[in-house]
Order: C-alpha cells, then sequence, then structure tokens
C-alpha cells in the first residue's frame, strides 16, 4: 500500500499540476485590464500592428468570456519575405515564418497555450469565386483570451512579430468554439500518468 501511494500521490499532484498550468476555465477580463493590456500593446507594437490591427485585438478581448478557444489561422506566404531595414536575414518567406514560429513557443507554452494543428494546402475543392489561395491553416489553443493578449505583449516586446509579417501577405485569423473535438489532453495526459504510474507499480514489486 506504501508503495502505491509514493508512486500514486507524486502523479495525482503532477496532473493537479497540468490542470493549474492547463486551465481553461477563468474569469472574463475586466474593461481595467482591457485598457491596460491595449495601452501596453500600443507601447510596445514598434510599428508591428497597425491601428486596425490594434481595434480587431480590443473588439477580441472585449468579448471575452473567460474560457479557451481556438484561434484559426489561414495563411498566404509573400513572394519574398519583406523585413524592415535593418533585417538582413534573406527574402525567404517560410525561413521567416518558420523564425516566427520557434520564437512563439515559449510564450504561448508560458501562457497555457498550444499549436494544436498545422496543415499544408494539397490542392483545391470547393472554392467561391476570388477565394484567397491560402497556402496553409495552423489552430491554436488559448488558455483564455486574458493569456492570448498575455501571449501577444510579451510577443511584441521581444519584437518577435517581426518575422511573422516578413513572412505573410494575407492572413484570416478568427477565434473559434469546438463543438466536437477529438482533441481531449486533459483525457490524454490522465491515461498517459496511469500508464506511468502502472508501469512503476510493475517495476517496484
Amino acid at each position: 500500500m506504501n508503495s502505491l501511494l509514493v508512486i500514486a500521490l507524486p502523479l495525482l499532484a503532477l496532473y493537479a499540476l497540468f490542470l493549474l498550468w492547463y486551465g481553461g476555465k477563468g474569469k472574463p477580463l475586466t474593461p481595467v485590464e482591457i485598457d491596460d493590456f491595449m495601452r501596453q500593446l500600443q507601447a510596445h507594437a514598434q510599428g508591428e500592428h497597425p491601428q486596425d490591427a490594434l481595434d480587431e485585438i480590443h473588439t477580441l478581448l472585449s468579448r471575452d468570456d473567460g474560457q479557451e478557444f481556438v484561434m484559426q489561422n489561414l495563411v498566404r506566404y509573400r513572394a519574398k519575405a519583406l523585413y524592415p531595414p535593418g533585417y538582413d536575414l534573406g527574402d525567404d518567406p517560410r525561413a521567416a515564418d518558420q523564425r516566427y514560429a520557434k520564437a512563439i513557443l515559449w510564450p504561448l507554452l508560458k501562457n497555457g497555450n498550444l499549436l494544436v494543428f498545422v496543415g499544408r494546402r494539397s490542392g483545391s475543392f470547393i472554392e467561391p469565386e476570388g477565394a484567397d489561395a491560402w497556402h496553409y491553416v495552423a489552430m491554436v489553443r488559448y488558455r483564455s483570451r486574458r493569456d492570448f493578449a498575455r501571449f501577444a505583449l510579451e510577443s511584441s516586446k521581444a519584437n518577435i512579430f517581426v518575422h511573422k509579417w516578413a513572412a505573410i501577405e494575407k492572413t484570416h485569423v478568427f477565434p473559434v468554439k469546438p463543438l466536437v473535438s477529438l482533441i481531449m489532453v486533459r483525457g490524454t495526459v490522465a491515461v498517459l500518468l496511469v500508464l506511468i504510474g502502472a508501469v512503476l507499480t510493475l517495476i517496484s514489486r
């Protein structure tokens, strides 16, 4: 019994810490918080966010319900990367996008956010006339709109978005609430920890 507790208690504690980090059920942003985030974003944007983009961020935050959501990203590359003067990083848009992807990994994870899906376009099927020719789609799970704002602010301070806008000619980004999803992160982590506990129990006998 004691050996089971020695194995089970740390795993339960680890799962509790995971749930605390992963979150997904919080309180909505207050108007004061929104104003503070917007003030800081405007101060650190460094020309990365035009005013219309800042207005979009404000609208997104003002509709916060405190819950997790997924941000859908449709992306089309530039023919050549377009960096501001002073950046000698070449003109490959995909290389610029890879720099952005690597740079945002820690700010995302730090704030309980995860990249859940990336898919490259592999053909055409049903398209309305005049539809944009997107190159890839990416879906990012955010713990809340508060955490999205924290991620955006941290990335702006680190001047990370310069790589994104150098790479991207056009993008369509919008939040979605999953209705049906087979991406069960909480359950997957729970099963994984149970399996680890079972293996440790067998080894300890």
